[in-house]
Protein backbone atom coordinates (compact mmCIF):
# COMPACT_ATOMS: atom_id res chain seq x y z
CA UNK A 1 0.00 0.00 0.00
CA UNK A 2 1.20 3.26 -0.89
CA UNK A 3 0.37 6.97 -1.50
CA UNK A 4 -0.01 8.01 -5.51
CA UNK A 5 -1.72 11.38 -6.37
CA UNK A 6 -2.91 11.76 -2.76
CA UNK A 7 -5.02 8.71 -3.02
CA UNK A 8 -4.16 5.16 -0.79
CA UNK A 9 -3.36 2.16 -3.89
CA UNK A 10 -1.88 -0.81 -3.88
CA UNK A 11 -2.44 -4.58 -3.54
CA UNK A 12 -3.71 -4.88 -0.45
CA UNK A 13 -6.17 -1.39 -1.14
CA UNK A 14 -7.89 -2.54 -4.33
CA UNK A 15 -8.61 -5.83 -1.69
CA UNK A 16 -10.00 -3.69 0.63
CA UNK A 17 -12.41 -2.32 -1.69
CA UNK A 18 -13.37 -5.22 -3.36
CA UNK A 19 -13.54 -6.66 0.49
CA UNK A 20 -16.37 -3.84 1.22
CA UNK A 21 -17.82 -4.16 -2.13
CA UNK A 22 -18.76 -7.77 -1.24
CA UNK A 23 -19.63 -7.38 2.81
CA UNK A 24 -21.89 -4.30 1.26
CA UNK A 25 -19.78 -1.87 4.32
CA UNK A 26 -18.22 1.47 3.29
CA UNK A 27 -14.26 1.50 3.45
CA UNK A 28 -11.85 3.90 5.38
CA UNK A 29 -8.74 3.91 5.41
CA UNK A 30 -6.49 4.87 8.21
CA UNK A 31 -2.88 5.56 8.13
CA UNK A 32 -1.03 4.60 11.21
CA UNK A 33 2.42 3.88 12.22
CA UNK A 34 3.48 0.01 11.95
CA UNK A 35 4.01 -0.38 15.81
CA UNK A 36 0.75 1.27 15.98
CA UNK A 37 -1.36 -1.26 14.21
CA UNK A 38 -2.29 -3.76 16.91
CA UNK A 39 -2.83 -1.25 19.36
CA UNK A 40 -5.14 0.59 17.19
CA UNK A 41 -7.38 -2.98 15.96
CA UNK A 42 -7.12 -3.55 20.19
CA UNK A 43 -8.72 -0.28 21.23
CA UNK A 44 -11.33 -0.20 18.25
CA UNK A 45 -9.70 2.13 16.12
CA UNK A 46 -9.74 0.35 13.10
CA UNK A 47 -11.73 -3.09 12.17
CA UNK A 48 -9.05 -4.75 10.03
CA UNK A 49 -5.53 -4.57 9.47
CA UNK A 50 -4.52 -5.39 6.06
CA UNK A 51 -0.88 -4.12 5.75
CA UNK A 52 1.34 -7.05 4.55
CA UNK A 53 1.32 -8.33 8.20
CA UNK A 54 3.12 -11.94 8.89
CA UNK A 55 1.53 -14.31 10.85
CA UNK A 56 3.76 -14.72 13.59
CA UNK A 57 2.92 -16.92 17.12
CA UNK A 58 3.27 -13.92 19.15
CA UNK A 59 0.69 -11.52 17.26
CA UNK A 60 -1.75 -14.53 17.40
CA UNK A 61 -1.54 -14.16 21.04
CA UNK A 62 -3.14 -10.58 20.19
CA UNK A 63 -4.96 -10.51 17.26
CA UNK A 64 -7.07 -13.07 14.85
CA UNK A 65 -5.68 -13.78 11.57
CA UNK A 66 -7.51 -14.80 8.45
CA UNK A 67 -6.35 -17.47 6.09
CA UNK A 68 -3.36 -15.98 4.61
CA UNK A 69 -3.18 -15.02 0.82
CA UNK A 70 0.23 -14.60 0.33
CA UNK A 71 3.53 -16.50 0.89
CA UNK A 72 6.99 -14.13 0.99
CA UNK A 73 9.97 -14.00 2.68
CA UNK A 74 12.36 -11.88 4.25
CA UNK A 75 15.03 -9.94 1.54
CA UNK A 76 17.50 -7.47 1.62
CA UNK A 77 17.99 -4.12 -0.59
CA UNK A 78 21.20 -3.19 -1.30
CA UNK A 79 23.28 -0.83 -3.43
CA UNK A 80 24.05 -2.95 -6.45
CA UNK A 81 27.64 -2.98 -6.36
CA UNK A 82 26.94 -4.94 -3.35
CA UNK A 83 24.45 -7.21 -4.42
CA UNK A 84 26.52 -10.56 -4.11
CA UNK A 85 29.07 -8.90 -1.57
CA UNK A 86 27.19 -10.82 1.73
CA UNK A 87 27.35 -14.23 2.74
CA UNK A 88 24.46 -15.70 4.88
CA UNK A 89 26.60 -16.46 7.68
CA UNK A 90 25.90 -13.99 10.91
CA UNK A 91 29.24 -12.85 11.06
CA UNK A 92 29.37 -11.79 7.45
CA UNK A 93 26.64 -9.18 8.76
CA UNK A 94 28.29 -8.96 11.99
CA UNK A 95 30.16 -5.17 11.49
CA UNK A 96 27.41 -3.74 8.69
CA UNK A 97 25.02 -1.22 9.43
CA UNK A 98 21.31 -2.58 8.80
CA UNK A 99 18.25 -0.72 7.87
CA UNK A 100 14.64 -1.73 9.38
CA UNK A 101 11.71 -0.71 10.24
CA UNK A 102 10.50 -1.03 13.79
CA UNK A 103 8.38 -3.87 14.93
CA UNK A 104 8.46 -5.96 11.77
CA UNK A 105 9.52 -9.03 11.24
CA UNK A 106 12.65 -7.39 9.83
CA UNK A 107 13.31 -6.11 12.93
CA UNK A 108 12.99 -9.43 14.84
CA UNK A 109 15.30 -11.05 12.11
CA UNK A 110 17.66 -8.69 12.18
CA UNK A 111 17.92 -8.87 16.47
CA UNK A 112 17.56 -12.73 16.17
CA UNK A 113 20.27 -13.55 13.17
CA UNK A 114 22.86 -10.42 13.46
CA UNK A 115 22.59 -9.10 16.81
CA UNK A 116 26.24 -8.12 16.34
CA UNK A 117 24.81 -5.77 13.61
CA UNK A 118 24.31 -1.81 13.69
CA UNK A 119 20.37 -1.36 13.24
CA UNK A 120 18.53 1.43 12.19
CA UNK A 121 15.24 2.29 12.67
CA UNK A 122 13.09 4.30 9.43
CA UNK A 123 9.22 4.90 9.79
CA UNK A 124 8.96 4.15 5.97
CA UNK A 125 10.54 1.92 3.39
CA UNK A 126 11.10 5.06 1.19
CA UNK A 127 12.99 6.82 3.76
CA UNK A 128 15.41 3.48 4.49
CA UNK A 129 15.65 3.08 0.51
CA UNK A 130 16.85 6.78 0.11
CA UNK A 131 19.54 6.52 3.47
CA UNK A 132 20.52 3.29 1.59
CA UNK A 133 21.55 4.98 -1.80
CA UNK A 134 23.50 7.78 0.28
CA UNK A 135 25.54 5.15 2.02
CA UNK A 136 24.19 5.26 6.04
CA UNK A 137 23.13 1.91 5.80
CA UNK A 138 24.31 -1.37 4.22
CA UNK A 139 21.52 -3.46 3.76
CA UNK A 140 17.48 -2.97 4.26
CA UNK A 141 15.45 -5.82 5.29
CA UNK A 142 12.02 -5.95 4.50
CA UNK A 143 9.16 -8.02 3.02
CA UNK A 144 10.25 -9.47 -0.53
CA UNK A 145 7.03 -7.89 -1.64
CA UNK A 146 8.05 -4.77 -0.83
CA UNK A 147 12.20 -4.80 -1.68
CA UNK A 148 11.22 -5.98 -4.88
CA UNK A 149 9.24 -2.85 -5.47
CA UNK A 150 11.06 -0.72 -4.10
CA UNK A 151 14.54 -2.23 -5.98
CA UNK A 152 12.31 -1.24 -9.35
CA UNK A 153 11.76 2.37 -8.09
CA UNK A 154 15.14 3.40 -7.25
CA UNK A 155 17.14 1.14 -9.55
CA UNK A 156 18.72 4.79 -11.35
CA UNK A 157 19.54 5.55 -8.15
CA UNK A 158 21.58 2.43 -7.99
CA UNK A 159 19.75 0.31 -5.79
CA UNK A 160 18.70 -4.04 -6.49
CA UNK A 161 17.79 -7.07 -3.93
CA UNK A 162 20.11 -9.53 -3.17
CA UNK A 163 19.73 -12.53 -3.97
CA UNK A 164 19.54 -14.41 -0.93
CA UNK A 165 16.42 -15.31 1.04
CA UNK A 166 16.19 -15.14 5.03
CA UNK A 167 12.55 -16.51 6.14
CA UNK A 168 9.73 -18.28 4.97
CA UNK A 169 6.44 -16.13 5.88
CA UNK A 170 2.42 -16.54 5.29
CA UNK A 171 0.85 -12.91 5.18
CA UNK A 172 -2.57 -12.48 6.56
CA UNK A 173 -4.90 -9.71 7.52
CA UNK A 174 -5.41 -9.53 11.45
CA UNK A 175 -8.95 -8.51 13.12
CA UNK A 176 -9.69 -8.83 16.78
CA UNK A 177 -10.10 -12.08 18.21
CA UNK A 178 -13.83 -11.08 19.60
CA UNK A 179 -14.86 -10.44 16.40
CA UNK A 180 -15.76 -13.70 14.98
CA UNK A 181 -18.33 -12.52 12.63
CA UNK A 182 -15.88 -10.19 10.59
CA UNK A 183 -13.19 -13.26 10.38
CA UNK A 184 -15.33 -15.55 8.98
CA UNK A 185 -17.12 -12.73 6.08
CA UNK A 186 -13.08 -12.05 5.26
CA UNK A 187 -12.50 -16.01 5.21
CA UNK A 188 -15.64 -16.18 3.23
CA UNK A 189 -14.34 -13.17 0.71
CA UNK A 190 -10.72 -14.66 0.90
CA UNK A 191 -12.40 -18.24 -0.40
CA UNK A 192 -14.68 -16.60 -2.69
CA UNK A 193 -11.62 -14.51 -4.56
CA UNK A 194 -9.62 -17.20 -4.48
CA UNK A 195 -11.76 -19.43 -6.56
CA UNK A 196 -13.04 -16.84 -9.51
CA UNK A 197 -9.27 -15.85 -10.19
CA UNK A 198 -9.97 -12.31 -8.75
CA UNK A 199 -7.38 -12.62 -5.84
CA UNK A 200 -4.57 -13.97 -8.63
CA UNK A 201 -5.53 -11.30 -10.73
CA UNK A 202 -5.32 -8.39 -8.25
CA UNK A 203 -1.99 -9.98 -6.87
CA UNK A 204 0.10 -9.87 -10.43
CA UNK A 205 -1.75 -6.51 -11.37
CA UNK A 206 0.76 -5.21 -8.31
CA UNK A 207 3.48 -7.82 -8.18
CA UNK A 208 5.19 -8.13 -11.57
CA UNK A 209 7.41 -11.15 -10.57
CA UNK A 210 4.43 -13.34 -10.24
CA UNK A 211 3.57 -13.02 -13.89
Amino acid sequence: VFKEAGRVVGLEADLALALGKELGRQIQFVELAWEDLVDALAEDKIDIIMSSMSVTKARQFRVAFSNPYLRISQMALVRAEDKFRYGLLPRGLSDRTLGVRKGTTGDLLVQQEFPRAKRKYYKTDDEAAIALSKGKIDLFFDDSTMVWYLAGIYEAKGLAVTPMVFSDEMLAWAVRRSDASLLASVNAFLNKAQNNGELDQTLRRWIPRLQ
